[in-house]
């Protein structure tokens, strides 16, 4: 993944200056462990990755949320469900009465010794964010792995099944797309009525939101880039779509972002960069105050772009 730094200008790009306002989110890579091996993933998240957070960093992001009044915890990976101690996480921070995000690939829920798990997040009340990059067999399976769509489908369906998606239901389902290929998400109303339609009419699938994303110029899609030539033409429409007013709206401003090792970052795109924040010394979670990363610089690099081009792109999907 470094390969992409110099073509990102880390610490001399133009994009505008950048900093934190108010800490609302404490987003935490649980590792890069992951039954899936897609071609977008900017974490090159696989099954054969060995990078987990340990229970010791677990009990650190726990007593940081103590101290630190945050009252969101998203948990991403990679799979976050296949680290150890991804329930006692869940269940210790709910016991805070703080909002949980689980940024789920759906198919985990199908693996081996997890027939309980979408009952698990159903009763602590989770909030899933399911990766679905398209409402079509063949460019799910294209992007994701041959299977993985019908799998995805056999998930949401038990979701459904706990009230998750539902209209009379508080439990919240939402689907993430991605492009499959070098160019912005369309509108994501109109991209959302299809989805509810398309899975609703063939499926008998319900969701609540659908949130879109930008694919980053990092990792693994970067590489991808460059091999077919691609990168210098994807970093030109990313420019040329910026809308400076979503500046006030990325999700570095009010997010902070901890590795599986406990170490902090403006965003989850820089810490697969390597990017630490502010492009100063790497941090530790267990070595600062929430009120220190209020106020402070984000470090910023050209792929930085991606966040800002068009309708916006953020965990939450488009600002607009």
């Amino acid at each position: 993944m470094h390969e992409m730094l110099p073509k990102l200008n880390p610490g001399a790009s133009d994009f505008p200056a950048l900093s934190r306002g108010r800490l609302e989110t404490l987003q935490v890579n649980l590792g890069y462990l992951c039954n899936q091996q897609c071609q977008h993933c900017h974490v090159n998240a696989g099954p054969g990755r060995t990078e987990i957070m340990s229970a010791e960093t677990i009990d650190l992001i726990l007593d940081f949320l103590a101290r630190s009044g945050i009252r969101s915890l998203d948990l991403t990976g990679g799979a976050p469900e296949l680290n150890p101690g991804f329930r006692y996480l869940v269940s210790q921070a709910r016991a805070m009465e703080v909002q949980v995000i689980d940024r789920c690939n759906l198919t985990v829920l199908l693996e081996p010794g997890n027939d309980d798990l979408a009952e698990f997040l159903a009763a602590q009340g989770v909030e899933i964010v399911a990766s679905l990059p398209c409402y079509l067999e063949e460019n799910v399976d294209g992007q994701r792995g041959k299977g993985v769509f019908r799998d995805s489908i056999e998930a949401l369906r038990r979701l459904n099944a706990l009230g998750y998606g539902m209209p009379e239901n508080a439990l919240q389902l939402n689907l993430m797309y991605n492009p499959t290929g070098p160019f912005l998400p369309p509108a994501q109303a109109q991209l959302e009525e299809d989805y509810r339609r398309r899975l609703r009419e063939t499926y008998g699938v319900h969701f609540s939101r659908l949130y879109t994303l930008v694919n980053m110029p990092i990792a693994r899609f970067g590489s991808m880039l460059v091999s077919k030539g691609e990168f210098d033409d994807y970093m030109r429409l990313l420019r040329q779509a910026c809308q400076e007013e979503n500046l006030s709206h990325v999700m570095c401003r009010s997010l902070v972002s901890v590795d599986w090792q406990g170490y902090l970052y403006d965003c989850d795109f820089n810490q697969m960069m390597d990017l630490p924040l502010a492009g100063k010394q790497r941090m530790h979670l267990g070595e600062i105050d929430a009120k220190r990363l209020e106020g402070r610089a984000i470090a910023v690099a050209d792929h930085c772009y991606g966040c800002t081009a068009g309708q916006g792109s953020s965990c939450g999907g488009a600002f607009a």
